[in-house]
């Protein structure tokens, strides 16, 4: 057989982002700016900024992650009720607006996780470094605190400035097999003292936190973003990550933060850029979509129906839920920001039931997040809003579009590398599942790896959910084809 060529997906990534209008690289100025950064917290100062260091703070991010963005705390109230905390880091103090940095990071918008390579928002001495939450740094942090309820509502509280500091970086596959019984407690969590009732606490704290929002009529979509698996420059594997209870509370603690930002920046009259998910325009195709499954909806748009439907479906067939999942997603229509002017009710996120959220969590990855914290700031130093109405209305257009970008650059690189995984498999048949039947072409996934293509033979005929036997006729990392036929028997070579 022949070897297979060498593919330099690396360049391939900064090729694709550049076709969807990112700045791969970072501008001279900007290094040089960054550069002349010092690696130190900028002085503690009594009364305007909370020392919470003494708290017992942990992460929890994936294993290779340096950019941490968030730590958690809980406490217990006297009513059952549970306090909660999340200090996210201050990239603003480090970024200040119209900087060099700050440009180039309003441009790109987000960091893009292609699975090949990273292309940060921010040089990695911020992000990785001087603004990442690391374990044993005293570092700069912006705190949403709020209280979770006994029945899983939230009661937003105060957002403060503080400084903290890390005492753990736990990973969210350890911490979710223990937290769900099916592996062993980290030793990071039991070799610390006080942590794994902390963690448990978390964990109650979020279980309460998802209940409450899964009876209010949020959505539990779930769609195949395979990640490659990449050993020195060989792809081995496309593995899909799993929801498990670890990712559920920053999941759920985020929610709530991020609720909480919009509370406070509401009641003191200062415009924000709210995330939303409009009711959707596609309603009536979402109903026949349900009708083919052979349950029915109602002819406005109602949540809880939805989720109802959705619910069910994913117990009786999981296998192919993914694909209603994204189905569903697509009739919904994208999240996008939009400025919130004080006084103006919110428009709300339909898929997750919620009427007030934004994104403020995660500055060193996500610019929108940059700004809300600068509009905290200066609600916190009683200073003017640094942004108008009219700025947040063009950042909010902008960044929607990159993150639409940013999308498609993964989206591609997914496909890149599922055909550099099987460009030495041309002849293979392997067992697929139809997720696409139209004019446009059929499309299937394969049960594994979790490859998607375009079945270009024997295609007629093939509907939506059909188990099949594709043979694999070639693929194209350069333009992220993989193109099968179907085929009959037995799967194998």
């Amino acid at each position: 057989m022949e070897k297979p060529r060498y593919v330099d997906l690396k360049a391939i990534a900064g090729m694709a982002m550049e076709k969807y209008g990112f700045e791969p690289r970072f501008p001279k100025p900007v290094m040089q700016e960054v550069d002349a950064l010092t690696n130190k917290a900028p002085l503690y100062e009594g009364g305007k900024i909370k020392d919470l260091r003494s708290l017992l703070w942990s992460s929890i991010d994936n294993i290779d992650s340096m950019d941490l963005d968030q730590l958690e705390y809980c406490e217990r109230g006297p009513g059952g009720e549970i306090q909660v905390m999340v200090a996210v880091a201050d990239v603003d103090s480090y970024v200040p607006k119209e900087c060099q940095t700050d440009r180039h990071a309003v441009h790109n918008g987000t960091s893009v996780y292609t699975g090949i390579v990273t292309f940060p928002m921010l040089p990695d001495k911020l992000s990785k470094n001087i603004s990442s939450l690391l374990p044993e740094q005293d570092r700069l942090a912006v705190v949403a605190g709020y209280t979770v309820l006994p029945d899983g509502s939230v009661s937003p509280g105060e957002v403060h400035r503080a400084l903290v500091r890390n005492k753990a970086k736990l990973v969210y596959e350890d911490l979710g097999e223990w937290l769900e019984g099916t592996g062993s407690i980290p030793p990071l969590v039991r070799d610390t003292p006080g942590l794994k009732d902390q963690i448990q606490l978390q964990a109650e704290a979020a279980r309460n936190l998802r209940e409450k929002r899964m009876e209010q009529g949020a959505l539990d979509l779930e769609t195949i973003e395979p990640q490659p698996v990449i050993e020195g420059e060989t792809v081995r594997d496309l593995v899909v990550l799993k929801p498990n209870m670890a990712r559920r509370v920053i999941e759920e603690f985020m929610v709530a933060a991020n609720r909480t930002m919009v509370s406070c920046l509401g009641k003191a009259g200062i415009p924000m850029i709210q995330r939303v998910v409009r009711v959707p325009k596609y309603w009536d195709e979402i109903v026949l979509t349900a009708a083919s499954y052979g349950e029915k909806l109602p002819s406005l748009p109602d949540v809880k129906a939805l989720a109802s439907f959705l619910k069910n479906q994913k117990a009786a067939d999981p296998v192919r839920f993914p694909d209603l999942s994204l189905t569903i997603i697509k009739l919904l229509g994208p999240g996008e920001y939009m400025p919130l002017e004080p006084g103006t009710p919110p428009t709300g996120h339909f898929s997750m039931a919620v009427s007030d959220y934004t994104h403020g969590t995660a500055p060193n990855r996500r610019y929108v997040d940059v700004i809300n914290q600068r509009l905290l700031k200066s609600m916190l130093d009683k200073m003017p809003s640094p942004y108008t109405l009219d700025e947040l209305e063009d950042r909010a257009v902008w960044l929607s579009d990159r993150e639409k970008g940013s999308k498609k650059v993964e989206r591609f690189m997914r496909k890149a590398a599922a055909a550099v995984l099987l460009q030495d498999r041309i002849g293979t048949v392997f067992e697929a599942l139809v997720t696409g039947a139209s004019e446009k072409g059929t499309y299937v996934r394969l049960i594994n790896p979790p490859a998607e293509g375009r079945v270009i033979r024997g295609e007629r005929g093939m509907w939506v959910g059909q188990n099949v036997n594709v043979r694999l006729l070639k693929t194209d990392p350069y333009n992220g084809f993989i193109d099968f036929e179907r085929a009959g028997g037995k799967t194998g070579k």
